[in-house]
C-alpha cells in the first residue's frame, strides 16, 4: 500500500499491486487493473519510488511493524 495526495489535498492509500498504468497528462493518473483513475498531486517518478520502497519493504527479512 501506498500513500498519495488527490488534487483537493486528501491523502488515500492504495494497493499498488492494482496500478496498470501511471501517467502524467499534466496531471499524474494512476490506472488501477479495475479500471479506475486517481489523479494525484505526486509525480509519476514520485510515484514509481514509492512503489519501489513499498516492495523493498515488503521483501525485507527486517521489516518490522
Amino acid at each position: 500500500m501506498i500513500d498519495v495526495t488527490r488534487l483537493n489535498g486528501k491523502e488515500v492509500t492504495i494497493n499498488c499491486e492494482l496500478i496498470e498504468m501511471v501517467e502524467e497528462t499534466p496531471d499524474t493518473v494512476i490506472t488501477l487493473t479495475t479500471g479506475k483513475k486517481i489523479i494525484v498531486k505526486e509525480s509519476r517518478q514520485m510515484v514509481k519510488n514509492l512503489v519501489k520502497s513499498y516492495k523493498r519493504e515488503c521483501n525485507s527479512t527486517d521489516f518490522v511493524e
